[in-house]
């Protein structure tokens, strides 16, 4: 095993993370590729899995798992947000509307920026606030990318179906209205990490009455060219 660090544990781990950063294996690829014995390799991947380190796909291979995702996320946490005041700022300019970023932590989301209406009847959403992960457009799009395991487990109780995610990965944004407050609507578009991972999601928000029941029609085009701008601040540092 090539760069040991003396702590043989660690050593084994970082040997199966290495592996599956090719891609999709089996237990016994792991066994293979690590050189370790067929009961530790299991024994690491299934400890790995509980931290979500490591998932499975649909076959039952072993694959990197979405914490590593939402780790690499947290390292370029800085850059998002150097970002995220100038292209908030230009999306609300362009909209009209108040636009917020989100990231999803465990099973709530948090508003990490946020550039309010100046003027007129405003959808206020404070940074720092945590909203639920089962209702509202950028819920669908932080859900919307998922293994297929975390999704089904999203979309229990969740006010939008998996049909309705189908249509959001499909159209590249989705769209709410009334899901999380009454008489509020909202469009929303993935932003994603180096990994093509999303990592965040843009939004703008508002009254039904000046958003209208179809908000996508009117907001969509800016709002996915906004998240498109930080996935390019995260992807060219």
């Amino acid at each position: 095993m090539e760069n040991t660090s003396g702590v043989g544990v660690l050593d084994k781990v970082t040997s199966i993370l290495a592996t599956l950063e090719a891609g999709p294996t089996t237990l016994s690829g792991l066994v293979t590729a690590t050189g370790l014995a067929r009961p530790t390799a299991h024994r690491l991947a299934v400890a790995l899995e509980q931290h979500r380190l490591v998932t499975r796909d649909v076959e039952g291979r072993f694959v990197l798992g979405p914490r590593l995702g939402e780790l690499a996320s947290a390292a370029g946490e800085d850059r998002l947000l150097g970002a995220a005041g100038s292209v908030l700022s230009h999306l609300r300019d362009v909209t009209g509307d108040s636009a917020q970023l989100y990231r999803r932590q465990g099973e709530v989301r948090i508003c990490v920026a946020a550039a309010e209406r100046l003027h007129g009847l405003r959808d206020t959403v404070p940074v720092g606030i945590t909203l639920p992960m089962k209702v509202g457009a950028a819920a669908q799009v932080l859900l919307a990318w998922e293994e297929p395991e975390r999704l089904h487990r999203g979309l229990q109780g969740a006010r939008f179906t998996a049909t309705a995610l189908s249509g959001v990965r499909r159209r590249g944004w989705a769209q709410s209205v009334g899901e999380r407050e009454l008489g509020v609507a909202s469009v929303s578009a993935p932003v994603r990490g180096p990994a093509n991972r999303v990592v965040a999601a843009v939004a703008v928000s508002g009254p039904i009455e000046r958003l209208t029941r179809q908000p996508g029609a009117r907001l969509s085009k800016a709002v996915v060219e906004a998240a498109d701008r930080l996935t390019e601040a995260l992807r060219n540092p």
